[in-house]
């Protein structure tokens, strides 16, 4: 066989696998039923044999015919070797259910193998971190004897790591990964049907529509739409590469600089996984390992989600003043006509199908499943689909491939769960972290925020999210916050690291498509998204912000007004414009009003926001003056 056809072989074979995976989801999600240990290892199994084909080793080394025949070799002796692995756990796992059984070298061998080739697959797909944190914690479970303070453990043998990270459902195989089968892949296979039938393409030109008039144009439209379908794609990479290569030229015929352009782009794009009701499906994972309903999550995130926009658009609209950048004149704007009110129906539907399924008391599957359904159907109805005769083929596998990765990163993080269940480590951790922090909630915050971020750098959302919340989640409610705060805040600082340099995946996705210096974009877009950093630390402190807790209206209000006051201090003083050029003197007392604002002291906020108002009051004035004077 050439070469050639081995590259049609892995094509052919991993799109069918990935079509196996995204059929597969659908079904879960409609019947409920499946057998746990069959469907967890087989899917598993899929998810890595497609990373494997659509990573070839081959298109990763150079040399000649030999060398490319020896990677294709390797790759396709991993799937083989998998294959047994597979079968062995399943076999292994009747075993223990039925009777006692002790592993043999062949069962431990045979783990070993497996969780390296499930290593190779998260390397190929997301590089080092991920791989480099496993490792750690398994070579942790070895040494344990010899650390010191509360990294000390007794030590594990390897027959009892393969055990527990291989051989059970509290490892490679547990919760999480189950979790991501019955409620998450049916979301992912709806993003993937969304973005197939033209449902971003019409989003984007309502968007485009609805904010012609705005100083910011095209770049308001980017966070209308990135924000949307950012939210049901559940990738900042995938969102910022399908909404910003339409986008970001716009942004930028406009006025605005590269790196301004991307990020903006990016900040939009990031901030759709806060967006209820999918948050790119990592809400369903929160509801469960809370134990509260899927619906709680999803309102819990209405209020945050909108001031991480409303802050964005602010943002926006004060850079775009301080550049001279003028709205959209009539005649080059988009016209909105029936066919593209009609086409936005394509998005708005199946949200709603969302809506409706869960307000009736059915599962989030069931939900997906719905909505899914629905957007096929309507997509039926975009003339543009019927031109190509393969777009249903090309959305399974499509949905399939996306899939395939988060099987593989939940499974991977797997080894670091099997790690915590195995040595204690996560409650040991969680009281050296508070001890560090003398029992003060806010550097417990600090600490887990820091953390989040340096984790997200090198890994999507969602493992981010399980490790750092089941390590440090603890530590934050032991100290006095909601639990579902603390979630939630584990999750927002997970999805704000795709625009924290120096590994910000989201600005480094944007910036070749704007033609902007990657580093650049990144500090723009941070900057731009500054204030999503700072909402979650005052959800902690006042929770009725999630809607949670108990609501006192007065106290409400004044959050709220602080906050907005606070967005647009903050805002004006990183930008450097209010009406004017402001200097840094004006600059630094703007910044220090924002900080003060979010102090959670009654009397400190009222204080803070009769200064903020006696400011905004006195540039307005000087500005009429010097309107009168010219």
């Amino acid at each position: 066989m050439t070469l050639p056809d081995l590259k049609t072989l892995a094509a052919g074979l991993g799109g069918l696998i990935a079509a196996v995976i995204a059929v597969q989801a659908i079904y879960v999600a409609f019947s409920g039923a499946f057998d746990i240990a069959f469907t967890r290892a087989g899917l598993l199994w899929a998810g890595v044999v497609v990373s494997i084909l659509c990573t070839p080793l081959a298109s990763r080394v150079g040399g000649g015919a030999g060398r490319q025949a020896l990677a294709w070799a390797l790759d396709f002796a991993m799937i083989a070797v998998l294959c047994v692995v597979i079968f062995r756990f399943i076999t292994v796992l009747n075993l223990l259910e039925r009777t006692i059984y002790m592993l043999t070298i062949w069962d431990v061998g045979l783990a070993v193998a497996g969780i390296a080739i499930l290593m190779e697959a998260t390397r190929r797909l997301f590089g080092l971190p991920i791989v480099i944190i496993s490792l750690v914690g398994l070579v942790f479970c070895f040494v344990g004897p010899w650390l010191p303070g509360f990294l000390n453990h007794s030590g594990m043998s390897l027959d009892r790591m393969m055990l527990t990270i291989w051989y059970s459902f509290q490892g490679v195989f547990g919760i999480p990964l189950g979790i991501v089968i019955q409620m998450v892949l049916i979301f992912i296979v709806f993003g993937a049907v969304l973005e197939g039938t033209g449902a971003s393409n019409a989003l984007i030109r309502v968007s485009l529509a609805l904010t012609g008039r705005t100083r910011g144009g095209p770049a308001h439209s980017a966070v209308i739409a990135s924000g949307m379908f950012g939210a049901m794609s559940g990738s900042v990479t995938a969102n910022v590469v399908g909404t910003g290569s339409f986008t970001i030229p716009m942004i930028q015929r406009r006025g605005f600089t590269p790196a301004a352009a991307g990020g903006i782009e990016a900040a939009a794009s990031t901030g759709g996984q806060i967006v209820p009701p999918v948050m790119g499906a990592a809400a369903f994972l929160m509801a469960d390992l809370l134990g509260v309903p899927y619906a709680t999550v999803a309102v819990a995130a209405i209020i945050p989600s909108i001031l991480y926009y409303g802050a964005l658009f602010v943002a926006i609209s004060i850079l775009a003043a301080k550049q001279d950048i003028q709205p959209v004149p009539e005649s080059e704007r988009l016209p909105l006509n029936r066919r593209d009110l009609v086409a936005s129906l394509l998005f708005i539907i199946p949200i709603l199908a969302i809506v409706v399924v869960l307000v009736m008391g059915r599962s989030p599957a069931m939900a997906g499943f719905v909505a899914t359904v629905t957007a096929a159907v309507l997509g039926l109805f975009n003339p543009r689909n019927w031109k190509d005769p393969w777009i249903v083929w090309k959305v399974i596998t499509h949905a399939g491939r996306n899939s395939a990765s988060i099987l593989v990163a939940v499974g991977a993080i797997g080894v670091i769960l099997g790690v915590l269940n195995l040595t204690g480590l996560g409650l040991s951790f969680a009281s050296a972290v508070s001890g560090l922090s003398d029992d003060s909630l806010l550097m417990a915050l600090v600490v887990t925020a820091l953390a989040c971020l340096m984790l997200g750098m090198g890994m999507p959302t969602l493992p981010a999210y399980l490790i750092i919340v089941l390590v440090l989640g603890p530590v934050i409610t032991r100290l006095g916050a909601e639990p579902l705060a603390a979630h939630m805040f584990v999750f927002y600082f997970g999805v704000l690291s795709a625009i924290t340099p120096p590994v910000a995946i989201g600005a480094f996705a944007a910036a070749p498509i704007a033609r902007a210096n990657p580093m650049e974009t990144s500090f723009v877009a941070l900057k731009l998204a500054l204030t999503g950093f700072l909402i979650p630390f005052v959800f902690i402190y006042q929770p009725s912000l999630l809607l949670i807790g108990p609501f006192d209206p007065l106290t409400f209000a004044r959050v709220i007004v602080a906050l907005s006051l606070a967005i647009w201090m903050l805002n004006t003083g990183l930008i450097g414009y209010a009406g004017t050029r402001l200097g840094w003197g004006e600059r630094a007392l703007r910044l220090a009003v924002a900080a003060a604002l979010l102090v959670q002291v009654p009397q400190v906020q009222m204080a803070m926001i009769a200064v903020s108002i006696a400011v905004i009051m006195g540039k307005s004035l000087a500005l009429r003056r010097a309107g009168a004077g010219a």
